[in-house]
């Protein structure tokens, strides 16, 4: 009888934990879920999602153009970044 019991309360505590889980995550496990459904679905087509404006916005809304006029290299001395900077060029900051 204590092996039926042990049993019982084993599985009721897994029933609990698992309806626990399904409240507290519900709201991801939904997303999750959709996005299954719509990955095995055959007909799904992702080009015919519609797009909202905001995603399709410019990375850099106000772009400066005399910036990429004057300065179309900045680096002017390409050699003097490949030369690592020595030991004693490295300023030290005491604590």
């Amino acid at each position: 009888m204590a092996a039926i019991t042990s049993a019982l309360i084993a599985v009721a505590g897994l029933v609990l934990g698992w309806i626990a889980i399904e409240i507290a995550c519900k709201p991801c496990l939904e997303k999750g879920r959709q996005a299954i459904d719509r990955s095995l679905n055959p007909d799904y087509d992702p080009d015919d999602d519609t797009v909202s404006s905001d995603v399709r916005a410019p990375l850099n809304p106000n772009p400066d153009p005399d910036l990429q006029e004057h300065h179309p290299n900045p680096n002017p001395n390409p050699k003097a970044a490949d030369v690592e900077p020595s030991a004693a060029s490295i300023p030290i900051k005491v604590i």
